[in-house]
């Protein structure tokens, strides 16, 4: 008896024998899992933060989990429809709960969130005249607060470097074995609609994501520890305010957990929706596929793998889709950030405004996009002068991002952006002993930002009602504005340019929508262009070369280019820890700059595909037994 036979025949559990079943929980689970991502690239400037790091390090973290998906995703090419795929799927699932779980273990284990502040008992950041020894330096000693940090920082590199490694793990079946079982036992016609529904339903986890993260980073760090002192003190909008980061990594592993279960209750083959006389066929393929041993596999791979690289059609599509996932990883792992940074808006609202305006539209483009497929049954030739004329029109929607934008705000010894430097600005602080590491920013009345109270030469500060925050600082030698006015406010001075985060946020998600459109009929080219045997080992390729060439670097490359544009460091025992400032024209232009290099080649590689496309034979997108026409 052959050993698929059973599970053609196997009685009982009839709602797990719909491939339409399977597609809802397939979409569930990818909308779990980018969920559990997109809710931890919102909270990156918050971890930054708490822990001192540079954008090359959290975009490094960030990406980790590529490693290990792309060593393994060779192994799921082999393994194909060779193993029980819908319960591997619930295994990956299992584990990414897992990493999920590991990855907020930092907070539980380092010490309490600290941060410069005049209501603790040193008062170091406070201005006093009468203290300061002769020769004395203003460089921060080495305290046992900055010994912690170090070591809680390295104590994050170690368990979000394992959580990431193991949720790439856990991820590398869920994608390829989901969407080839979809393709295999979905009607003829519907697999490209079905694919482009769990792609639609998928891009709501990261708005999920991003949602929750506007509802958690409003929640103070240490909320579960004795010490709240921060949460009095602090306000969301403060730049020394750290949100719970954490607990979304909580609620994304009992997510992950749930959407997991259902796979074990899948047949390995169903009959092909809508087709009488399909069972021989998927018996046939399984005992085909099966016949193939691991060793020969891999002594067979470098000769497929090879053999898939010369195809021209395969290599641009999937260069192709490296561009743009390229672009989607820049804006997924730093658009929060850039918004915060260059509108003066908080990590919590910043993440509210993706998760409900830009994410959506993405979504509402990729299921448009199966939409046309469907209607159109767009041919192979037709569909590269369709996504070159829709990728193009979202280049030209970002070129107006360049222009709005403004410069950082004046900081004092850091940045002017206007002309003539107060030369009280060089000395008014001089014998303050103000430590140049103390980062508690402040917003004088001549609206001039200072490093600390101390570098604003204030000796006194007013509580508000409550006792327990900061309403001014007066007293103040380097806010000079009028007779008597010598005061500041706690917390950054806001640039000029609030008003344009909403029209850029609006500009953002048309262009990615309309890029969306594109996303499916790219895809189910890249399946049509294969011979049918060859799907499987095709798919776990593409997925490699997309993680090696786009979703690995690109986190890492745009955290290079944004730290580039930092012009004062936050440090810590000699030690350089995160960003405090920002030249904000840079870092717009650097930053939506890459953006549009990577969209330019995409449609670069895309007109060459759709002149290759023109100079051979005709595919058909539709699903059939023969494979290409």
């Amino acid at each position: 008896m052959d050993m698929y036979a059973h599970e053609l025949h196997k009685p009982g559990r009839c709602a797990f024998r719909s491939i339409k079943v399977f597609v809802l929980c397939q979409g569930l689970l990818q909308l779990t899992q980018l969920l559990f991502s997109a809710y931890f690239k919102s909270t990156i400037t918050t971890i930054e933060r708490r822990y001192g790091l540079d954008s090359l390090s959290t975009g490094t973290i960030s990406s980790l989990h590529e490693v290990g998906n792309a060593v393994l995703i060779v192994f799921v090419s082999y393994l194909g429809s060779r193993v029980h795929r819908p319960r591997v799927i619930g295994l990956g699932g299992l584990l990414m709960a897992i990493s999920s779980l590991i990855l907020a273990l930092p907070h539980f284990l380092s010490q309490p969130y600290t941060y410069d502040s005049v209501l603790k008992a040193s008062r170091q950041d406070m201005c006093n005249y009468h203290t300061l020894p002769e020769n004395a330096s203003t460089a921060r000693s080495c305290g046992k607060q900055d010994s912690h940090m170090l070591v809680d920082n390295s104590k994050l590199w170690v368990l979000m470097a394992t959580a990431q490694l193991l949720f790439g793990i856990g991820s590398v079946p869920i994608q390829p074995f989901g969407i080839s079982y979809v393709d295999d036992f979905a009607g003829p016609g519907n697999s490209p609609l079905y694919i482009a529904i769990l792609f639609s339903v998928a891009v709501f986890g990261p708005a999920f994501g991003y949602l929750m993260g506007s509802v958690v980073l409003r929640i103070y760090v240490d909320v579960d520890r004795a010490d709240t002192a921060g949460a009095k003190e602090l306000s969301v909008t403060d730049p020394r305010w750290v949100g719970a980061w954490w607990m979304g990594l909580l609620i994304s592993a009992g997510g992950l957990a749930l959407t997991s279960l259902p796979y074990f209750f899948f047949p390995k083959a169903m009959h092909v929706e809508n087709e009488i006389g399909s069972e021989d066929e998927v018996l046939k393929d399984n005992r085909k596929n099966s016949d193939v041993s691991m060793l020969a596999f891999l002594k067979m791979f470098p000769r497929l793998f090879v053999q898939l690289l010369l195809s021209p059609l395969f290599l641009l599509l999937v260069l192709t889709q490296c561009c743009f996932s390229s672009v989607m990883a820049g804006l997924a792992t730093f658009l929060n950030k850039f918004l915060e940074r260059q509108y003066s808006t908080s990590a919590a609202y910043s993440s509210l405004l993706i998760g409900a305006v830009n994410l959506p539209s993405a979504a509402f483009g990729m299921l448009l996009g199966g939409v046309i497929m469907k209607r159109t049954g767009l041919s192979l030739k037709a569909i590269p002068r369709f996504s070159v004329v829709f990728l193009s029109i979202s280049v030209l929607l970002c070129i107006p991002l360049f222009f709005m934008g403004c410069p950082t705000q004046t900081v004092s010894g850091v940045y002017h952006n206007k002309e003539g430097n107060r030369s009280t600005e060089l000395t008014c602080n001089t014998n303050c002993a103000c430590h140049i590491s103390f980062f508690n920013p402040v917003c004088g009345a001549d609206n001039i930002e200072y490093i600390s109270p101390c570098h604003a030469g204030c000796t006194n500060y007013t509580l508000d009602s409550s006792g327990l925050r900061v309403q001014t600082f007066s007293n103040c030698r380097c806010v000079k504005v009028g007779a008597g006015v010598d005061t500041a406010r706690p917390g950054s001075c806001d640039n000029s340019c609030p008003h344009l985060l909403l029209p850029v946020i609006f500009l953002i998600s048309v262009a990615a929508l309309v890029a969306s459109l594109t996303h499916n009929p790219i895809y189910m080219m890249v399946l049509r262009t294969v011979p049918q045997e060859e799907k499987s080992f095709a798919i776990g390729v593409q997925f490699l070369l997309m993680r090696v060439l786009a979703w690995l670097p690109a986190p890492a490359l745009f955290g290079v280019t944004i730290d580039s544009t930092c012009i004062w460091w936050r440090s810590a025992c000699g030690k350089k820890l995160g960003c405090g400032y920002y030249d904000n024209n840079l870092l717009r232009n650097r930053y939506f700059g890459l953006q549009v290099a990577f969209k330019v080649m995409g449609i670069a590689l895309m007109g060459v595909t759709g002149w290759k496309v023109g100079r051979t034979r005709e595919y058909s997108l539709e699903k059939k037994p023969e494979g290409p026409m």
